[in-house]
């Protein structure tokens, strides 16, 4: 396989997962501006996707309809979902030939469903939930019809590892910014919407209330956050993903491993026998911030090895 194809496969996944997490970030958050007594903050959901800085924000904060035109629509936020689902569509036309007909299908129905001027319309003046409901299902749609139709090959390898290299940065993102958080505001340490909220996000409310008993602890957050197995978003649940697909890749001589198996056993190695118990505010920030700086050397590690042709 030409390395630009395994780069644009590998792209298409991460950049799907990332709209995804995002759009499910934003349903959660605009619902629970809804319900804020005070002004709503929209500053830790920016800062995990669009960085500590972005242009295009001043003045709109705690204006929620205008933070969601700001990340769906806004052509001048580069990652916006139409900005990012745009690259996905440009990608998955360059591999036509390497994906099944009903994926490109797929990513093509979400390109020109985020394109519709009426999106833009319905999230000022009807109800943005709807909206995001709406991109949500063309995420999933994606998800389904790619395990469905595409055959398990160095293909799907490549996707499956962009879609959880992707998932393992989110979460870690979301734990740093939502703990830091309560390093401003301890209260927040014990505020059972807070953590409800986190939970909800990223699709993991009901599998904590069937493993906790207790109510909300942000501990028992963390520890199935980082450490649950059974988490289909959880560190160490993609940490165990990215290895699989990644030995497929090694075993079947589709890339020479160099010094990529080191890093990504390292990293699993590392999760996996961690402490969350241990951990106290401060550790907790440098943990955080480890596995962050591993994962992104994972994924420049992967891009030197397999793209560096391209």
């Amino acid at each position: 396989m030409l390395s630009r194809v395994a780069e644009s496969l590998y792209w298409i996944s991460r950049y799907v997962e990332r709209t995804d997490g995002m759009l499910r970030m934003l349903k959660i958050n605009y619902a629970a501006s809804q319900d804020a007594v005070a002004d709503f903050s929209w500053s830790p959901v920016i800062r995990i996707f669009c960085g500590p800085d972005p242009e295009g924000v001043d003045g709109i904060e705690f204006n929620s309809r205008a933070i969601l035109q700001f990340m769906v629509t806004d052509k001048n936020n580069p990652n916006s979902i139409i900005n990012i689902i745009t690259q996905v569509r440009e990608n998955a036309r360059s591999v036509q030939d390497h994906i099944t007909k009903d994926v490109w299908q797929c990513l093509n129905e979400y390109y020109h469903t985020v394109k519709d001027p009426r999106l833009k319309v319905m999230l000022k003046k009807d109800d943005p939930i709807s909206v995001l409901d709406i991109l949500i299902k063309q995420g999933t749609l994606f998800y389904g019809t790619t395990e469905v139709t595409m055959p398990r090959n160095e293909c799907s390898s490549f996707m499956r590892i962009g879609k959880y290299l992707e998932r393992s940065i989110q979460s870690v993102n979301i734990l740093d910014i939502k703990f830091g958080s309560v390093d401003h505001n301890p209260d927040l340490l014990t505020n059972a919407s807070y953590w409800k909220h986190l939970l909800l996000s990223i699709g993991g409310y009901e599998l904590y209330l069937k493993t906790y008993r207790q109510g909300f602890e942000a501990e028992n957050v963390l520890a199935q956050v980082v450490l649950n197995n059974e988490f289909p978003r959880s560190v160490i649940y993609s940490m165990n993903q990215l290895n699989k697909y990644f030995d497929r890749l090694k075993i079947d001589g589709h890339i020479n491993p160099g010094d990529l198996a080191f890093l990504i056993g390292r990293l699993q190695s590392k999760v996996k026998y961690s402490s969350i118990k241990g951990l106290k505010q401060g550790d907790l920030h440098l943990f955080l911030a480890e596995i962050k700086f591993e994962l992104y050397n994972i994924g420049n590690a992967f891009n030197q090895t397999c793209f560096s042709l391209s």
